[in-house]
């Protein structure tokens, strides 16, 4: 199966059972916005924790009606976190979102050892974009959490996203490990993690998937590339999945998917027991509805 557009992701998440959302500090114009065209999209039922009187001031702003959705007041910005992700513990919730608060306060709240939300996986984040220049929707991985992950790390890293690759649809992702070469030299770690994280899949220790690396990003997404430097690989031209070597490498590719190729993305941070949805605010109101959309698909 192909992932054509972003689209997908809204009208499966139409077709699946309506989820309810938790927004931790609630009181951001940008999130309440996506939050409102997700509303109207019929995608999830929000629950609002924050400042009610930002809340309300920023909805009446949007003309986004507040009648029947559940808020509740909490004025400090790291608290609204943990509450709302007690209410995931409770199953009151099952898709968290953060709102106006720093990242180091949200994700503390999800990893805190005895009330947080870890299910014994590393955390993970994965983007999903819609590129013109690509016959299909193209997965990048990490791009904003791992900043240098070990061989270890970068598996946990693939078996977060093939298993949410598979829930999506996609039987039997096909993952490219991208480096600066195509060929293994201990120079460059990331040929040599790339290379064993190939025989690993072979040998069956990394399943649901087809990886292979080290390839670079032009092989990667073009066949042709891949036949000029004599390079057999089913994954070359077809890759659903890219794994970049570390935090640098991703980002970048990221925000020039986004930047200069005018990519829309739609993105989660996996791992933990429920999707983390963690946006930013360069991140276009659409990016932010399908990110919405992403979640409540899982």
């Amino acid at each position: 199966m192909e992932i054509k557009n972003l689209n997908y992701f809204i009208e499966k998440a139409k077709n699946t059972k309506k989820k309810k959302l938790v927004v931790a500090a609630a009181e951001d114009e940008p999130v309440l916005s996506a939050i409102s065209e997700a509303t109207k999209e019929n995608i999830i039922e929000p629950i609002l924790v924050g400042n009610v009187k930002k809340i309300e001031n920023i909805a009446s702003e949007l003309n986004f009606s507040l009648k029947g959705i559940e808020i509740i007041n909490e004025e400090n910005p790291a608290i609204s976190c943990r509450i709302a992700v007690n209410l995931i513990r409770e199953d009151k919730a099952q898709i968290l979102m953060k709102g106006l608060v720093g990242t180091a306060d949200y994700l503390r709240a999800i990893l805190d050892k005895e009330n947080g939300l870890r299910k014994g996986d590393l955390l993970s984040h994965i983007g999903f974009f819609e590129l013109k220049s690509y016959h299909k929707i193209l997965a990048l991985t990490d791009a904003a959490q791992n900043i240098a992950p070990s061989l270890e790390e970068k598996v946990s890293i693939i078996n977060n996203s093939v298993d949410f690759l598979r829930r999506l649809g996609i039987e039997k992702p096909k993952v490219a490990c991208v480096a600066a070469v195509e060929t293994v030299t201990t120079k460059m770690q990331a040929t040599v993690d790339a290379a064993l994280l190939s025989i690993m899949n072979r040998r069956n220790q990394i399943k649901g998937c087809i990886i292979d690396g080290p390839l670079g990003f032009d092989n990667a997404i073009s066949a042709e590339a891949a036949h000029h430097k004599g390079i057999i690989s089913e994954v070359a031209g077809d890759v659903d999945l890219i794994l970049t070597p570390d935090i640098q490498s991703g980002n970048v590719l990221y925000k020039s998917f986004t930047y200069m190729a005018g990519g829309t993305v739609a993105a989660v941070i996996l791992g933990a027991t429920v999707p983390v949805i963690l946006t930013s605010r360069a991140d276009t109101d659409r990016s932010k509805l399908t990110s919405i959309a992403l979640a409540a698909c899982y």
